[in-house]
C-alpha cells in the first residue's frame, strides 16, 4: 500500500486491532519508497514494505506491540549492517497500534514521539503538501507524522536516469505523481532529487517491477534495448496502468516480434506505447518530457473524473 488508505484500514479493523507499519523516511537504496505501508494483525498481514529481513522484523515488532498493547514505536534500521540486506540504505519505520479509525480529515497529523505541541516543521510541511509545493504526501519530523488522506498521487515507475529521464522528472516536479526512479547505479541520478521522486538502485531493473503497485504507470527509457525489453516483458506479465517505451517505429516492431516470442498476446502488446512523447513538439529531451507529462496529466484527470462520477 502507498499512502494512508482509510478504506483498507477500516476493513482490517473489522477483525480487530492492527499495527500499521509505514516507511516514514528512507535514505539510499531501500526496497520500497517513503509512504509505503502494511497492516499487521495477530495472525495476518496486508500489504508489503518490501519483504525480506526488514519486513520480518517489522512484523515481529508489530505482533509484540499487539501483545503488549504498545501505542507506537519508531525503528531506525540500516539495511546492510542491521538486517543483512543488500540494499545498503536505511529506513525509518513508524509502527502504530490502531484500534479505531481516526477522524476524517484532509491531513492525518499526530504525535509519535517528542513534544506534545505540534512542531513548526510539521505545520509548514502540511501547508506545503496542501499547495503541492511538496507533493510527498507524508512527512515525519521532530517525532510527529503527517499524512495526506485524500491526495490522488499517481504512482509512476520510471526506468532510466539519462537525459530524457531527468527531463521527465524535472517536468513532473510539483505535480501529483509519486515517482519511483529506477536505474542501475547511484551515480546515474542527479545530486538533487525532487520531493516527489524516490531513487531505487537495481542491478537488474526488471526485478524491481514486482514491487510496483498494480495501478502504476511505467515509463521505460534505459540506456539498453536489452534492459528495455526485459522491463516490457516483466511489466506486461502483471497488472499495470500504462506502459510507455522510448524508441522508434523500428524499435516497436522489433519489440512486438520478441514479446510475441515470449508468449504475450497481441492484445497485451497493444497496451505498450512506443514511441512516447509528441513528435510535433520536437525530439529534444525537454520536448519529449512535456509531451509525456501532458499525456500523464490528461490520463490522471480522466481517472479522477471517473472516480467523482
Amino acid at each position: 500500500m502507498s499512502g494512508f488508505d482509510r478504506t483498507e484500514l477500516a476493513a482490517a479493523l473489522e477483525n480487530g486491532p492492527v499495527v500499521r507499519v509505514v516507511i516514514a523516511q528512507h535514505a539510499g537504496s531501500a526496497p520500497r519508497e517513503t509512504g509505503t505501508s502494511m497492516l499487521v494483525s495477530a495472525n495476518s498481514e496486508q500489504g508489503t514494505i518490501g519483504g525480506g529481513a526488514l519486513e520480518l522484523q517489522a512484523i515481529r515488532t508489530a505482533r509484540k506491540m499487539l501483545e503488549n498493547q504498545s501505542t507506537a514505536q519508531v525503528l531506525k534500521l540500516p539495511l546492510g549492517p542491521a538486517l543483512g540486506q543488500c540494499c545498503g540504505g536505511s529506513v525509518t519505520l513508524v509502527l502504530e497500534h490502531i484500534t479505531s479509525l481516526p477522524p476524517e480529515q484532509e491531513f492525518y497529523v499526530r504525535r509519535i514521539t517528542g513534544a506534545t505541541t505540534e512542531p513548526l516543521s510539521i505545520t509548514r510541511a502540511v501547508a506545503q503538501m496542501r499547495n503541492l509545493s511538496d507533493p510527498r504526501g507524508l512527512v515525519f519530523a521532530d517525532g510527529w507524522l503527517a499524512e495526506a488522506t485524500s491526495t490522488d498521487f499517481r504512482p509512476l515507475w520510471l526506468y532510466g536516469a539519462g537525459h530524457v529521464g531527468r527531463a521527465i522528472v524535472e517536468t513532473l516536479n510539483g505535480l501529483p505523481f509519486d515517482i519511483t526512479w529506477i536505474d542501475t547505479a547511484q551515480n546515474r541520478f542527479p545530486a538533487q532529487m525532487p520531493a516527489n521522486a524516490t531513487p531505487l538502485i537495481a542491478a537488474n531493473p526488471a526485478q524491481a517491477v514486482a514491487h510496483a503497485p498494480a495501478n502504476a504507470d511505467h515509463l521505460v527509457l534505459t540506456y539498453s534495448h536489452a534492459i528495455d525489453l526485459d522491463l516490457c516483458h516483466a511489466i506486461l506479465s502483471r497488472d499495470f496502468a500504462s506502459l510507455g517505451v522510448i524508441g522508434s517505429a523500428t524499435k516497436r516492431a522489433r519489440f512486438i516480434k520478441r514479446l510475441r516470442a515470449l508468449g504475450h498476446s497481441d492484445m497485451q502488446i497493444a497496451r505498450m506505447v512506443c514511441p512516447i512523447g509528441n513528435r510535433m513538439l520536437g525530439k529534444t529531451p525537454k520536448a519529449i518530457a512535456v509531451g509525456i507529462a501532458a499525456d500523464l496529466l490528461s490520463s490522471a484527470a480522466q481517472h479522477f473524473t471517473r472516480k467523482e462520477a
